[in-house]
């Protein structure tokens, strides 16, 4: 089973931001040794416990800390940029670190309406233009920008010698049908949508049309997952997750909502030992027609992230 991590950056208790980045190199290179297929990064801008905003800063170094394991954005918030840029920053990294980058693309703010603002002046307005500006970054990575353009005698250097791999997040069949008509991979965020996915992937795999950088369809699910060594260890660090991600102050009480909300989470888990966890992902990626299962962990203790990440690697060898 093919395997992969999605990482924020989270800034556990009593740990600083600084630490918070360290500790997503530190996974890195481990994911790298424990066999992972790729490593991706995300885009969050002014959230409380998360310190990743900036990826293409990150990733070099993660780049440098690893060897085989594939990198790359989970996703780059295409919406905020200029497709040129986007395509010059991955195929700089792609030029680095040969065969190992791929660009998730995605249309989501990262953040508050305030942040959005801050960062781009027509958001909103950009969205709306995603087939567009996906189609403009994908050209760009091709190195064709077709004729007649002012664009086309540009090229997006360094051009590296296999360019970035595209995927397409998202989690509704909008994003689906986008990755399929523009021939991109496609990842499908499970751990943060309640929409069918399995119907969802299977309109991405129908629709597929091939591309020049991606000739047939290719599907990860992101799941979210805890491991201990037990399943009582793994239901108590689920339970501290859950807490830790709906209410931070675990001095305060907690209301009958936050409750919902922590049962809400749990429920959309998979949580246990290592032989249960195994066929859990088993099965998830069957139900779901996935190609690739990759791991969310927002675990608030950095031994016990790491443990459950090694524990699912040793288990699925």
């Amino acid at each position: 089973m093919r395997l992969s991590i999605l990482d924020q950056s989270p800034v556990l208790p009593g740990r600083t931001s600084k630490q918070a980045l360290e500790d997503t190199v530190e996974l890195a290179r481990m994911a790298d040794q424990w066999g992972f297929a790729r490593f991706w990064i995300t885009e969050h801008h002014d959230i409380t416990g998360i310190a990743g905003s900036v990826p293409e800063v990150l990733l070099p170094l993660i780049g440098s800390r690893t060897s085989t394991i594939r990198i790359g954005t989970g996703a780059l918030l295409l919406p905020h940029y200029k497709p040129f840029k986007v395509a010059e920053i991955h195929n700089m990294l792609a030029t680095l670190f040969p065969e190992r980058v791929d660009i998730g693309i995605g249309r989501a703010p990262g953040g508050s309406a305030e942040a959005a603002g801050a960062l781009s002046d027509n958001f909103l307005q950009n969205v709306g233009r995603m087939h567009e500006l996906t189609q403009e970054l994908l050209q760009f990575l091709e190195d064709d920008y077709p004729s007649p353009n002012p664009y086309a005698p540009l090229s997006a250097s360094p051009v590296p010698d296999t360019a970035p791999v595209p995927w397409m997040l998202g989690t509704s069949k909008k994003s689906a049908v986008l990755a399929a008509e523009l021939g991109t991979a496609y990842a499908f965020a499970a751990f943060m949508s309640d929409n069918d996915a399995r119907e969802i992937i299977l309109k991405y795999r129908e629709h597929f049309t091939p591309g020049r950088l991606v000739e047939r369809p290719d599907v990860i699910t992101a799941v979210s997952a805890v491991c201990a060594p037990d399943a009582e260890q793994a239901e108590r660090t689920a339970d501290e997750t859950c807490r830790w991600n709906v209410k931070k102050d675990n001095a305060a009480p907690v209301t009958k909502e936050e409750e919902r909300q922590m049962e809400a989470m749990k429920a959309d888990m998979i949580i246990g030992d290592p032989g249960t966890v195994k066929e859990q992902l088993e099965d998830c990626r069957q139900k779901y027609g996935a190609d690739e299962i990759m791991l969310f962990s927002s675990i608030p203790s950095w031994e016990k992230r790491k443990q459950s990440f090694q524990l699912i690697a040793e288990a699925t060898g």
